[in-house]
């Protein structure tokens, strides 16, 4: 039997912030990267691979969960 709150979370999207190990840019999933096209409520796992930092330019692998 599945309880409430599992139902609830249940195909929930992390809404973690992240930030650049870098240059320490917070990437915020509520507000996303609209200029490097990525829209407000995008949370960061469904963020392209291809994206860069837009402070610093590295990649996604340089980020971590904050």
């Amino acid at each position: 039997m599945i309880s409430a709150a599992q139902s609830q979370n249940e195909g929930r999207v992390d809404m973690d912030k992240w930030k650049c190990k870098v240059c320490e840019y917070i990437y915020n999933p509520a507000e996303g990267d609209p200029a490097n096209g990525i829209a407000p409520g995008t949370p960061f796992e469904k963020i392209p691979d291809t994206w860069v930092c837009p402070i610093c330019g590295v990649g996604k692998a340089l980020f971590e969960k904050i």
